[in-house]
């Protein structure tokens, strides 16, 4: 539980480690970095998506 509230908190700060730290450098690694490249928001909502469903 507070493992995850961590990855959040990093996911806010920095989309892709949250997505990292729970996926490793896997397809939605690439995914978020490009999202957070577009557009710093659809990469946070991307990574707290991710960290919240797994």
């Amino acid at each position: 539980m507070l493992g995850d509230l961590l990855k959040i908190l990093l996911a806010i700060l920095l989309p892709p480690l949250g997505v990292f730290l729970e996926v490793g450098m896997g397809k939605h690694f690439w995914i978020n970095i490009v999202l957070t490249i577009l557009g710093f928001i659809p990469g946070i909502i991307h990574a707290v998506y991710i960290i919240a469903t797994r």
